[in-house]
């Protein structure tokens, strides 16, 4: 079992460091799996990782990543099904930056400022007013 997981958790940090977009990380924080300390030796060893990567377990760490997508699920959950892969995609995306401007953590637009809201939501989604 513990092989199994360790091939699973070698192929998802593969895929999530081998991305275009991803820049090797200072910090990798993961659940409390046992597979990932001799994950992360591996990918270390065969220069995937900077030795300088550290890890950090956190084992309750699901629990607040699921927190943050109560909102979404509470959306989504009466939607049923998406029709294709990019409705889903657009609609989540969406979702998120509002729930994000919401919370006050889009840099230079405050809580409150329902105009700059509205331009910032226009300059994402390239919606005229």
């Amino acid at each position: 079992m513990r092989s199994r997981d360790g091939k699973a958790a070698a192929r998802f940090l593969h895929k999530v460091l081998g991305a275009k977009h991803t820049q090797t990380p200072q910090v990798i924080t993961v659940d409390k799996n046992a597979a990932y300390p001799v994950t992360m030796d591996e990918l270390k060893q065969d220069k995937t990782l900077k030795v300088e990567t550290k890890l950090r377990q956190s084992k309750y760490l699901n629990n607040i990543i699921e927190q943050g997508h109560r909102n979404i699920k509470r959306i989504v959950k009466p939607m049923m099904e998406f029709q294709s892969f990019n409705t889903a995609r657009r609609t989540l995306r969406g979702i998120e930056t509002i729930d994000m401007i919401r919370k006050g953590q889009v840099k230079g637009i405050s809580q409150g400022d329902s105009v700059s809201q509205a331009e910032f939501v226009n300059e994402i989604f390239g919606v005229s007013a």
